[in-house]
């Protein structure tokens, strides 16, 4: 019960109710971290480098359920506790294309958030940095404005010519205008001409502004107290499934990010992509192209226990049996240390019963455990502790049978469940 003692009432809810839904939850991910353990202190070496002005680059690659979404979700986590914003951004053909740079920094402007701030904390961050800076103007903020822009003029002229028209918009409680440009700082489109003429600035964001306007940002979290930047880039996946030269347009995008990133141009980044390993292996995404697939290149041909969590790729193996039993536990745990029968629910829901139920939940997805996570939580949350809670002459052994029903399922899930069901969950093969 330790583990869930460190939540927080609020914590503990917000992570009951995601799973509830099935979906990740976006805070408290320690206490349900299963299996990685191994990443911890390498990546725990990468967010400091990127606090202390480095940069990194890591690729994430698993299969469906593997938990990327929740290893990146638990990498944010660490980097909030040490200040860093956060930004998840899924990249989609239509809503967020890898080769289109400037939809990307949007996306990132609006999915921000720190330890304080929650999505999107753009607008915050900017008044944080302005409060900052007249702190520490001594009197003069407009030279010290003009001192910390100086690096951000020589590469992006426009985005500092922005800050310092916001400025003078919150200064004079120009309301509109301060709006307007905070807007067009966060790369959204269509910010009134009268609000852009005013700042002397032309136009929107460009596909090669983004990585300019990227930079500026990195420099007003830095001096607003955030000293660094996680940016997800989730479900790369999905150029594989592009037109041709579309994909090839977002794999030299990504290319672009990752030689920028090597060249020290974004001090405080700390970029990580995830994807199958079908994208990195196949002949429809990295291996398309050769330079990209040399820098991403990592040996996978050894026993997954000796992977290098120092590595360019980390390789997630998903879930075993024993893990899913083990996640099952601690969901139990932390759902009982807050609930009204908490102490019914623990004896009611014990470690036996969790056992059989997670095998009788993969032995109806044909026994892929890998695929399980996320209907097996949404399951045992919704049943045997709802009701367990809510319910003193529940019993779910007695009371309830677990059924699978067609429309809770994703396609893997459905795709999953064999033809002809194993009649006896000892006949499946947990793999």
């Amino acid at each position: 019960m330790s583990s869930s003692a460190v939540l927080s009432k609020r914590r503990r809810d917000e992570v009951v109710a995601a799973l509830r839904n099935g979906t990740v939850p976006r805070n408290g991910l320690d206490v349900l971290a299963v299996g990685l353990g191994k990443f911890e202190k390498a990546l725990g070496s990468d967010l400091d480098t990127a606090v202390q002005g480095g940069s990194v680059f890591k690729a994430v690659r698993g299969e469906y359920g593997s938990g990327k979404t929740f290893f990146s979700r638990w990498l944010g986590e660490q980097a909030k506790s040490r200040g860093m914003a956060v930004a998840e951004v899924q990249i989609s053909e239509t809503e967020t294309p890898l080769h289109k740079l400037e939809t990307v920094y949007r996306r990132i402007c609006e999915s921000l958030q720190t330890s304080s701030y929650p999505p999107s904390a753009f607008r915050l961050i900017l008044d944080a940095w302005l409060f900052a800076l007249e702190a520490e103007s001594d009197g003069n903020p407009e030279a010290l404005l003009e001192s910390r822009l100086s690096e951000v003029s020589k590469t992006t002229p426009a985005f500092a010519t922005a800050l310092r028209a916001y400025h003078h918009a919150v200064e004079a409680d120009d309301v509109d205008v301060a709006e307007g440009l905070a807007a067009w700082l966060a790369g959204q489109p269509n910010v009134a001409g009268s609000v852009r003429r005013k700042a002397g600035i032309r136009g929107d964001l460009d596909h090669f502004g983004a990585l300019g306007f990227l930079q500026g940002l990195l420099t007003v979290l830095r001096d607003s107290g955030h000293p660094g930047l996680l940016l997800v880039l989730d479900e790369v996946e999905t150029l594989q499934r592009v037109r041709t030269d579309v994909r090839e347009k977002a794999l030299n995008a990504l290319r672009q990010l990752i030689d920028e990133i090597d060249s020290g141009r974004f001090p405080g980044l700390f970029l990580v992509i995830t994807g199958t390993p079908a994208f990195f292996d196949g002949s429809q995404g990295v291996q398309r192209l050769p330079p990209l697939a040399q820098r991403l290149a990592t040996d996978f041909n050894l026993d997954p226990k000796f992977d290098n969590p120092r590595a360019i790729q980390l390789r997630l193996t998903g879930f075993t049996m024993e893990k899913l039993n083990e996640l099952g536990r601690r969901v139990r745990d932390v759902y009982a240390h807050g609930a009204v029968n908490g102490e019914r629910i623990r004896q009611k829901v014990d470690d036996t019963y969790i056992h059989d139920f997670a095998s009788s939940l993969v032995g109806r997805l044909g026994g892929k455990v890998g695929i399980a996570p996320r209907l097996f939580l949404k399951k045992l949350v919704d049943v045997p502790l709802d009701r367990t809670d809510q319910f003193d002459d529940f019993d779910p052994r007695r009371d309830y049978k677990l059924t699978i029903d067609s429309r809770e399922l994703s396609i893997e899930e459905r795709n999953s469940i064999p033809q002809t069901p194993a009649t006896d969950v000892d006949d499946v093969q947990f793999t």
